[in-house]
């Protein structure tokens, strides 16, 4: 069985497709509507059911992959994904492309996948060190989508964002025909997944990661009235304290990758998840005894961002090694729980910060979801093997 590892850049391809798809067309959206003749409401179900179709279909390709392998499965997706962004291209009814867009939430493979191979390929430490270095090259990704999305409206159309879409997936087709070979090793059996699913170490990785994960939703979805509400801030301004959190993203995941080999990734989940904490407190002091300076939330979100660039992609990687037959199916999980609990925190976010607009409403429900991601932590520390 082919074993060679496919180079780096192409599972930072993979991953970065997920990204794409879901944000480089938004800045098109009203261009869209006006072209479709249909309300705001509608044009949004193209987010809306991609990310359900998304969360679904992780919970498909995951465990198929673990079956027939990873290069099918991925190879299978790119062909289904290029013809989907074609029919988006040439779709004159909005319920042809809506159906389209969800066929195109295949894309979200590309992450998941990803994830798999690195485990097949790697272990413990290794394995979170390669996780951690595509996840620094990702961070990037979400704030270049909509920047390319949006010039390539301006100067060809909303169509163009479609045409590029079908484009990069033909592409990567091509590249990961040549450079990705089998890394799966064996088939897995039922008892092996119900193995997987009874481990209690398992389910406090996944909640490390979605809990954390989650922290960062609950503050995309609150900031922005804080900001206008509390501090005047204009969309620009708001736009740069929403990226203060992926600037610490990506220093953290950085940091972990080059210290994961030497702390282990259990030390570093534990001090990912005591940053936001500590962090998050000291904001929430700061605006509860009447500070009104913006500078200490920026502190606190900075440190959300570090602390999930440091722990995220570890506890990805000690979730996918609990059960290291079955990482396409515990990759797949790992996804939809974080997206599935990402949609309810961002609900009852809007609820309680659409009611209670202040800096320190924002900052302790944070900081209650922050509290439970270490929680997890210290779980999982108590239930994994020594390191």
């Amino acid at each position: 069985m082919d074993r060679n590892a496919p180079h780096l850049v192409t599972l930072v391809l993979l991953t970065a497709l997920t990204v794409l798809t879901l944000n480089m067309f938004l800045p098109a959206l009203p261009a869209m509507q006006a072209a479709f003749g249909v309300s705001a409401a509608v044009i949004g179900w193209a987010i809306s059911l991609y990310m359900a179709a998304a969360a679904l279909l992780q919970l498909v390709l995951g465990p198929l992959s673990d079956r027939i392998g990873r290069r099918p499965v991925i190879l299978g997706m790119l062909v289904v994904y290029a013809f989907a962004s074609v029919m988006c291209l040439l779709a004159d009814d909005i319920v042809v492309f809506l159906l389209a867009r969800v066929v195109q939430a295949v894309a979200v493979g590309g992450g998941i996948l990803s994830s798999a191979i690195v485990r097949d390929l790697y272990d413990g430490r290794a394995a979170a060190a390669k996780l951690s270095l595509i996840a620094s090259a990702m961070a990037v990704a979400p704030m270049l989508a909509p920047m390319v999305g949006g010039a390539l409206e301006a100067a060809f159309g909303w169509r163009s964002i479609f045409l590029t879409y079908a484009v990069l997936g033909a592409a990567l087709l091509i590249w990961c025909w040549r450079d990705l070979g089998e890394t799966k090793q064996k088939s897995a059996s039922r008892r092996q997944y119900g193995a997987l699913f009874a481990s209690r170490l398992f389910w406090a990785y996944v909640a490390v990661h979605a809990l954390g994960v989650g922290v960062f939703y609950v503050f995309l979805t609150g900031a922005p009235f804080v900001m206008v509400a509390v501090f005047g801030l204009g969309s620009a301004q708001t736009g740069i304290v929403l990226g203060t959190t992926t600037a610490g993203f990506l220093v953290g995941a950085g940091a972990s990758a080059r210290l994961v080999e030497r702390l282990g990734e259990m030390r570093l989940i534990l001090i990912g998840r005591l940053v936001p904490v500590a962090g998050i407190a000291a904001a929430w002091v700061y605006f509860a005894g009447g500070g009104e300076a913006l500078w200490p939330l920026f502190v606190g979100t900075l440190c959300v961002g570090l602390g999930n660039g440091i722990s995220v992609p570890n506890a990805a990687a000690g979730a996918l090694s609990v059960r290291p037959e079955l990482a396409g199916s515990a990759s797949g999980f790992l996804g939809a729980a974080t997206l599935a609990l990402g949609a309810a925190l961002t609900s009852v976010a809007t609820a309680i910060i659409g009611s209670v607009t202040t800096p320190a409403a924002l900052l302790g429900l944070m900081g209650v979801i922050a509290l439970g991601a270490l929680g997890a932590a210290l779980a999982a520390r108590a239930w994994a093997p020594a390191d």
